[in-house]
């Protein structure tokens, strides 16, 4: 189910980030103590009286030169207009109303999107006087808060939370496949949509971000029903969103809660980038199968090894998702794109697969026969019992005597033996430690 979006906007200094950090608590978007994971405080997701939600920081955009700083505050609401279904517009009661200030509510009105005002660094009762003037902006009653003395964030949450809509979804059948096609903006997503349909069911363009909402497109191939779905873009005026890639991270989440498979997509022709990261990282931290599908791969220029030295940089770079397959493609001209959906049946079969418990515990059993779990302080892990509890994906819990005594190390150990036993091709595996209870 796609979360509504919150997001957070001001101009500079005002506590945004502050903010966005007190919301999100440790729950970061992309959260891995894997190497190769990059953590962004970009975005994040949060849940507050029983409804989730996904939220934005447009903090941490800046541009250069002439009115520099009221750009980047013009680029900042217009994203978070792009993107959210509620603003966060905060304001500063120590500095007073701005004519940025101005600014921004400007563009927020003609938006007609649901606006909470929220005036920052209230961090006493002398300050509600300086509340007033920001009755002036038109939005109602002004929420305070204290970011930095935690103020105020529960009566925030429950304004901006009342204003969220109910999450929307199209429902599918249990039987139908449903595919995310994720990646930064220009890797050709649209054209894949193009060629596996065949034919032109998705404008496509040279100019990144052509894409302007979520397109889900039924489709069916051997028998086997999909539905694709592409990543919504970004509207483009001007110049304004040149230094916005990170965005594409936000329309990405948006896909991937809704899917079962996402194919992650990379420029063949270009490389691997950081942004590739970002995006691969959040379909892992979701728990969806995924595909690492390079396209262009028609324009790459090919020796003898072209294809293993790319899919090893994939490893290097990719080193927590070394489950997931590599498939290497042109959406343009079709080649190998008959390898595709062969490859998303099989991950698809693999998110959703359920082991017989005696199975797993067998082996586990073998497993800590080979290796038994090495001593701590004198104590030693003991695994009594191991049951998978859930599928898409794979969730399995380990009833042990004590769950201090299981090492990460150990942990990732017991995952290789389960997923090379039982195969689990293209999902990650989620393994959790439970103390054995009487009950158990």
């Amino acid at each position: 189910m796609a979360r509504p979006v919150i997001a957070i906007v001001g101009r500079p200094n005002v506590g945004k980030s502050t903010i966005f950090n007190r919301i999100i608590g440790d729950r970061l978007a992309i959260v891995e103590d894997k190497p190769g994971v990059t953590r962004d405080r970009l975005y994040g997701t949060g849940e507050w009286n029983g409804k989730a939600f996904s939220i934005i920081d447009t903090g941490g955009i800046e541009l250069e030169g002439e009115d520099a700083i009221m750009k980047s505050v013009r680029m900042q609401a217009e994203l978070a207009i792009e993107e959210a279904d509620v603003i966060v517009f905060m304001v500063d009661a120590k500095a007073g109303l701005t004519h940025a200030d101005d600014e921004v509510a400007q563009l927020l009105f003609r938006s007609r999107k649901p606006v909470v005002l929220a005036v920052n660094k209230v961090d006493n009762d002398n300050r509600m006087d300086d509340v007033y003037e920001f009755y002036g902006l038109g939005f109602g009653a002004p929420v305070p808060i204290s970011g930095s003395h935690g103020l105020g964030i529960g009566d925030l949450l429950d304004a901006a939370v009342e204003r969220l809509p109910d999450p929307m979804e199209p429902e599918y059948d249990d039987d139908v496949i449903r595919v995310a096609l994720i990646g930064r903006p220009n890797v050709g997503k649209s054209s894949l949509v193009n060629s596996l349909l065949g034919e032109e069911r998705v404008i496509v363009s040279e100019v990144a971000g052509t894409t302007r909402d979520a397109i889900d497109t039924p489709f069916e191939r051997d028998g086997q029903r999909y539905v694709l779905i592409d990543t919504a873009g970004m509207r483009k005026r001007g110049k304004v969103y040149e230094t916005t890639e990170k965005y594409s991270v936000m329309r990405a989440m948006k896909a991937i809660e809704r899917a079962d498979v996402a194919l992650v997509l990379i420029n063949g022709q270009e490389g691997i980038i950081e942004q590739d990261k970002h995006i691969a990282g959040y379909a892992h931290e979701a728990g969806k199968a995924a595909i690492f599908v390079v396209n262009k791969w028609d324009v790459v220029e090919k020796g003898d090894k072209t294809m293993q030295q790319f899919e090893r940089n994939i490893r290097e770079h990719f080193l927590f998702m070394t489950y997931a397959p590599v498939v290497f493609l042109s959406a343009l001209t079709k080649q190998r794109l008959h390898k595709l959906l062969p490859v998303v049946n099989h991950v698809s079969n693999q998110h959703a697969m359920r082991i017989q418990t005696h199975l797993l515990n067998d082996v586990v059993a073998d497993a800590v026969a080979i290796n038994p779990p090495p001593t701590d302080k004198g104590k030693r892990l003991k695994i009594n019992y191991v049951t998978q509890v859930a599928v898409k994906p794979p969730t399995v819990v380990v009833f042990v005597n004590d769950p201090e005594l299981m090492h990460f190390s150990y942990q990732r150990y017991l995952e290789n033996k389960i997923r090379a036993a039982f195969d689990f091709e293209g999902t990650p595996i989620r393994i959790y430690t439970r103390r054995k209870s009487e009950e158990d």
